[in-house]
């Protein structure tokens, strides 16, 4: 059987238009948006309410689903509370839960009153959610009792609505059910302004704390076309993005990306395990998935996928967060029986460069494709001038001729990345000459470990509050499965010894603290850490000397 020729990339450019898609996502024209309408409200108007918008398994695998109408009326059940108890447009609404039902009623029903739903990854710790609410000026929090104590001894916290109800520890909190039960939402959803947000990220920084990302309105046309173009997302796929929705990525493409185009997107609550992926992918069928490149490595190193494609039905597969190599891109075509396409993106702007399965372009291994329908990008030099194919330089967006782009600057202005009319990735990346890019390193020391992004500020400061530690840096690690692991370079103060026992009193304050995700793996006691004549540490000196252990390592 042959198969259907794809359209040429450049065939489509000449004739997209933004405003085709804007017109899709919302059928009043009015030049207003409301992310609940466009995401569910207007599908059930459309007589699709049936449709399964979430098939849920939880940890006990019991499966359980949510159609359109369903998400409609609970949705709005919520919002109603909601809004009895003065929440209103612009708030910031925040959910720290596992992937379910109550997570995805919580989103909508704060898309549905107009508010700004802010997550909550379910692996902070105090100090991370700490900083998130005060910084967001937070007005409400949901969870659930397995999350309760991380909203302990907070220096401010919101009142918080409970999943399962109060406990005795927590008498104050209020009762998820009972919230449920509330009268719906009578007034429409609020017609805003498309450069109004409606969910209020963080993002990694190099440099002090996370910085505040308030993702506008209008990004859900960049979140829609890059399901459509770079993902294949069909009517009838059975889609499965692992990511977490406490994160851009899964917060962007498995649930806001998948609701934009009436499609049914899947959750497994379970933490991965290679065994645990490869059933679900058998039972439901999934056609369509989406993964960080570590998972792809964990699963091409149990073992358990070899020959897969033989009682799996997957159609297609994406990646993001790390470029994929050779080897990992030649396994999935082996063994899962499809094609699996490297994507790029950030917080900031989503995802802008890609290899689209539905479009017709070169596509390289490794290579992160072409830009987006949308968006135009640029190779800048250091007087951010732009340059030609095979020259390294920062990626840009250039913003005039980029009409899919949305970022508006960091919400509380803690750094400015717009020059001369670009947006500044932060990325090294190199040009190609038949107009694909590829990537070729950061100019910053964030670290990517198993697919999320960690700046290592937080990481240090977090370590520097053990009391035997003087001075911290942390950069990454090479490692063969989780791309880096967080490396910590201590020293010591006065009186304290080297132990192993120490490290693992520091790793483990850290992974209580601060996250779950970003504590060191590694921990190297020094007697000084290399700085510039400012007092200025040169992580790029410690860079090179952990991936030289790494190496000697293997």
């Amino acid at each position: 059987m042959t198969a259907t020729p794809l359209p040429d990339y450049s065939g489509y450019l000449e004739h997209f238009s933004i405003g085709q898609m804007v017109a899709r996502l919302d059928e009043h024209q009015d030049g207003q948006l409301n992310a609940f309408e466009a995401c569910c409200g207007r599908h059930v108007r459309a007589g699709r309410g049936e449709v399964l918008a979430l098939i849920h398994e939880d940890t006990q695998g019991v499966t359980h689903t949510l159609t359109y109408a369903e998400l409609d009326e609970q949705s709005g059940k919520l919002a109603g509370w909601l809004v009895a108890q003065g929440l209103k447009e612009g708030d910031r609404i925040a959910c720290m839960l596992p992937r379910s039902e109550a997570l995805l009623i919580a989103v909508l029903a704060t898309w549905r009153i107009g508010g700004v739903y802010q997550p909550l990854f379910t692996a902070f710790g105090p100090d991370a959610v700490d900083y998130r609410l005060g910084r967001a000026d937070t007005k409400l929090v949901i969870t659930d009792h397995a999350n309760r104590y991380k909203f302990d001894d907070l220096s401010q916290c919101p009142p918080i609505l409970m999943v399962g109800g109060a406990s005795r520890e927590h008498q104050n909190d209020l009762d998820w059910q009972a919230a449920l039960s509330h009268a719906s939402m009578t007034a429409q959803p609020p017609r805003l302004d498309p450069t109004q947000p409606f969910l209020q990220m963080f993002t990694s920084g190099t440099v002090g704390k996370p910085k505040g990302v308030a993702v506008p309105l209008s990004a859900m046309t960049a979140f829609a076309l890059y399901m459509e173009l770079a993902v294949d997302l069909r009517d009838d796929d059975r889609f499965w993005n692992m990511a977490d929705p406490g994160w851009a990525y899964g917060l962007y493409y498995a649930i806001t990306g998948p609701l934009l185009l009436g499609v049914t997107t899947h959750f497994c609550e379970a933490g991965f395990s290679a065994e645990g992926a490869l059933d679900f992918m058998k039972r439901h069928r999934i056609t369509n998935f989406a993964a960080a490149p570590t998972a792809y490595r964990l699963m091409k190193a149990s073992g358990l996928f070899d020959n897969a494609y033989q009682t799996l039905s997957l159609r297609v597969a994406s990646s993001a967060g790390e470029p994929l190599n050779t080897e990992v891109v030649n396994w999935v075509e082996k063994s899962l029986g499809c094609s699996v396409m490297d994507h790029y993106g950030q917080t900031e702007t989503g995802m802008t460069c890609n290899n689209h399965h539905t479009l017709d372009h070169p596509k390289h291994i490794g290579g992160m494709g072409v830009p987006l329908p949308g968006y135009r990008l640029a190779i800048l030099d250091a007087e951010y001038n732009e340059l030609p194919a095979g020259e390294p330089g920062v990626l840009a967006v250039d913003i005039e001729h980029s009409p899919a782009h949305f970022f508006q600057g960091y919400t509380w202005q803690e750094k400015n990345p717009f020059v001369k009319g670009y947006y500044l990735t932060g990325d090294v990346v190199i040009r190609n000459e038949d107009g694909s890019f590829q990537f070729a390193g950061r100019d910053d020391d964030i670290i990517t470990t198993a697919g999320y992004r960690v700046g290592p500020t937080d990481v240090e400061n977090s370590v520097m509050m053990h009391p035997a530690v003087a001075e911290s840096a942390a950069v990454g690690q090479p490692d063969e499965l989780r791309g880096e692991v967080i490396k910590s370079y201590i020293v010591l103060r006065e009186g304290y010894e080297p132990s192993n026992e120490l490290a693992e009193a520091i790793r483990q304050q850290v992974r209580e603290r601060l996250s779950a995700h970003a504590f060191p793996r590694v921990i190297e006691f020094v007697d000084e850490l290399p700085k510039t004549p400012s007092g200025k540490i040169q992580r790029f000196k410690l860079r090179a000397q952990a991936a030289e252990k790494a190496g000697h390592n293997k």
